[in-house]
């Protein structure tokens, strides 16, 4: 007669699979079966059916873990190596906050410039109606002109820099006359007077191109300095002793007010 062989339960987490629990009791059925061909034909069959659910159950167990997601640390889902999508909305976010960052970055840009541009108008915007505002820039145009002439000659970067000071600042002044107070002078009847100052501004451009030019600490740059200066007194005395209060003196207390409201707005376009 056949020793009976113990039966074996699997244990651990998945110990109560079903599987294993009849692989286990087909093995000892197997062994218990006998000597005789009977047994051991019942005993190999129950021995094979044992290795199936064995398979079986490793399969299920396979498949199971397969479609549990990846845990990374602290129980973050793991995206799939197939690139399921597992974690594409951390990607989203993301992309969200850069957006929203380069967004405020440019809307602080934005508000600095402005407010960069207030300030370099205000001189002109609190220097009252139209006339009396030309008249403040063409004063500060002058002590660039003086600080250009205090320069020596051989100090070429500080003279780099106040010319193109004065270059803006020339720039901003003429966009004001041009497009606000010489239109005015021609709806007024003073078309001959407008096209000449505007004429004359041409050759304020002129002379900026040429001391641009010119080798800032070279002998001719003061020569060509006080050529310029000379022309430019002499059209902003034409402007502020004849031109300018006659145009003035034409229009009403409401044109004045909008004519200096159009010079500011011009004004503000190049502060």
């Amino acid at each position: 007669m056949a020793s009976e062989a113990p039966s074996k339960t699997a244990s651990g987490a998945d110990g109560g699979d079903a599987g294993q629990d009849k692989s286990a009791r087909g093995r000892s059925e197997g062994s218990r079966a006998g000597s005789g061909k009977d047994g051991k034909a019942k005993g190999d069959s129950a021995v094979e059916a044992g290795g199936k659910a064995d398979a079986g159950a490793d399969a299920r167990s396979s498949d199971s873990s397969s479609a549990r997601p990846r845990r990374g640390k602290q129980g973050t889902p793991v995206k799939n190596d197939d690139g399921g999508g597992i974690g594409q909305s951390g990607g989203t976010s993301q992309t969200g906050l850069l957006l929203g960052a380069a967004a405020a970055g440019v809307a602080i840009g934005l508000i600095a410039n402005l407010g960069r541009k207030a300030a370099v108008q205000a001189p002109t915007l609190l220097a009252g109606d139209w006339d009396a505002a030309l008249a403040a820039e063409h004063r500060a145009t002058l002590k660039l002109f003086d600080a250009l002439e205090a320069t020596g000659g051989t100090n070429g970067p500080r003279r780099t820099i106040l010319l193109m000071q004065l270059k803006h600042a020339l720039a901003k002044h003429a966009l004001e006359e041009e497009n606000a107070i010489y239109p005015a002078l021609r709806e007024a009847g003073q078309t001959e007077e407008a096209d000449r100052l505007n004429g004359e501004h041409g050759y304020v451009k002129q002379y900026l191109y040429e001391l641009e030019k010119m080798p800032k600490d070279g002998p001719g740059f003061r020569a060509k300095l006080a050529e310029f200066r000379a022309a430019i007194e002499a059209h902003m005395r034409d402007e502020e002793d004849r031109i300018f209060p006659r145009l003035k003196a034409g229009l009403d207390a409401a044109a004045n007010k909008k004519l200096t409201a159009l010079m500011n707005k011009e004004g503000f376009k190049l502060a």
